[in-house]
């Protein structure tokens, strides 16, 4: 039967004009991205195929474009499309960050660089510079490296950092495996990058692993 031969309350577009996007399962999400179905699916049947097809909603949206486009119903327009919305999530991520006056929601910031490191094939490390009200300046990734690591040199972040006019700090990096827990090596480039930029005034207020979850090094008391 065609959507629009479904009860309102329950055609996912109206669904969430009523009730908003939170109260839309996954299928009905992805459902009013794809707009239409194929010869004997409707959108939202489509939908539950493309996420059994691809394990997980996560693993659709990170997917690559040959991947992406090999599934009927699917091509590099609806591919174009999803890659801008995702994008446009990013950024807005990215501005609700840099319009707050001060780094005083560790949520958000956790949300912000997990939409930007979390599927990286690579070992990322990055930093938030902020300013003196801890602001954010700018997001910088500095260092890439193999799956498994990546070569941090402090002197280049002290660099960077100097030339950004920070007075504080935020680092990140990913681990590609999925895995969040700090290995001795985070835990170690951590103090020599603390001690390195306290020479220059410029304090290190966190490192972020980003993995399935986020672990946060102060809160671990590893600062």
């Amino acid at each position: 039967m065609p959507i629009t031969h479904w009860p309102i309350a329950e055609r996912p577009r109206e669904k969430l004009l009523l009730k908003g996007a939170s109260n839309l399962s996954d299928p009905e999400l992805l459902a009013i991205f794809l707009r239409t179905g194929i010869r004997g699916k409707t959108a939202v049947d489509l939908a539950r195929d493309l996420l059994s097809n691809f394990g997980s909603l996560r693993s659709l949206l990170t997917s690559s474009k040959s991947d992406f486009c090999s599934y009927k119903g699917l091509g590099p327009a609806k591919y174009a499309q999803l890659q801008a919305v995702l994008e446009m999530a990013r950024r807005h991520l990215g501005e609700a960050l840099q319009r707050e006056v001060s780094i005083n929601s560790p949520e958000q910031t956790r949300h912000y660089l997990h939409s930007l490191m979390r599927d990286y094939e690579q070992e990322v490390f990055a930093c938030l510079m902020l300013d003196n009200k801890h602001r954010v300046i700018i997001y910088r990734e500095l260092f890439r490296g193999s799956i498994s690591s990546a070569s941090v040199y402090p002197r280049e972040v002290v660099k960077q950092a100097l030339a950004d006019n920070a007075a504080a700090v935020i680092l990140a990096h990913n681990h590609p495996s999925g895995v969040a827990e700090p290995s001795q090596s985070d835990i170690q480039i951590t103090r020599r990058l603390t001690q390195a930029l306290e020479l220059v005034d410029i304090r290190v207020l966190d490192h972020l692993i980003i993995g399935d979850e986020v672990v946060c090094f102060s809160e671990r008391g590893l600062l």
